[in-house]
């Protein structure tokens, strides 16, 4: 699966974008349809603490999966839409599945 990492008004260290990318591939393992990935960070403009947020979305075949989260890090964020992600993943599964 291909994954594309986008951070928007600042630059993403390599401890983040590894962690990111660990966290999307185990994604396939639910799902072998995933094609490819969009992850966007964003600073969220208030200065409160949970001002980082995570946009993931992956293209599967004839699906769409969206998480977005914000949180105090992205890190967090990245964690929870994932797990919201692999909600969706096994769910279409599941309906796949019973389809046939």
């Amino acid at each position: 699966m291909t994954i594309n990492i986008q951070s928007v008004h600042f630059n993403a260290d390599k401890k983040l974008l590894n962690f990111i990318n660990d966290k999307v591939e185990k994604l396939n393992t639910f799902y072998g349809g995933l094609i490819s990935s969009e992850v966007t960070l964003r600073l969220d403009k208030n200065d409160a603490s949970n001002n980082k947020i995570s946009e993931i979305k992956i293209h599967g075949k004839g699906n769409e999966f969206f998480a977005k989260k914000q949180c105090s890090t992205f890190e967090e964020a990245t964690d929870l839409a994932c797990e919201a992600l692999r909600t969706q993943i096994t769910k279409y599964k599941d309906k796949l599945v019973t389809q046939y």
